[in-house]
């Protein structure tokens, strides 16, 4: 994160946790699944504009509050990206890109650091359609960092960072890939 004093390494308190599965937890309404088929997933084919939307810099994405992915960061995650360890999940509508999550894969775990929507709901079906994704391939844990109300309707749930430490653990070992 960078809040103004340059990139540094931030944790909160807690994380929110995401469920892989219905029976585990993630909850999809009923108008939310009706609106699943009209979107296409795919992984890292505009990594760059997903940045870019999470930046809030992407035209039809909604300005973002404050610029924690500074110029500094946005280079970071370009390097990562390259390295294999940073991805963007894209959730497509008509051929244009509708929303999408910007994360890191490690091991197991796929960390979400930011995600953003040009569509409604767009933001919605990238984390249900990110959780079938990573769970289809091995991965045991959808890590969102941080709870919010747009998030806990979809089932995400917090825990602390003593449950948290054995369950990334868990998940660093696993070797999975997005």
């Amino acid at each position: 994160m960078d809040n103004g004093d340059g990139v540094q390494w931030y944790s909160v308190p807690g994380r929110a946790l995401v469920p892989l599965t219905e029976e585990a937890g993630l909850h999809i309404a009923r108008r939310l699944r009706r609106e699943l088929p009209r979107f296409e997933v795919r992984v890292d084919t505009a990594f760059d504009d997903v940045l870019e939307g999470c930046r809030g810099r992407l035209p039809g994405a909604p300005e973002r509050d404050g610029e924690w992915i500074s110029p500094e960061l946005t280079d970071l995650y370009g390097h990562l990206h390259q390295t294999g360890l940073a991805h963007s999940f894209e959730v497509w509508q008509s051929g244009e890109l509708a929303g999408g999550i910007l994360g890191l894969a490690l091991g197991g775990a796929f960390i979400a650091e930011s995600k953003f929507h040009r569509v409604t709901n767009a933001s919605k079906v990238a984390v249900i359609r990110l959780a079938e994704h990573v769970r289809a391939r091995g991965f045991t844990l959808l890590d969102a960092q941080i709870q919010n109300p747009h998030l806990e309707t979809l089932g995400v749930y917090e825990v602390s960072d003593e449950e948290y430490a054995p369950l990334l653990a868990a998940a660093l070992k696993v070797n999975a890939a997005l």
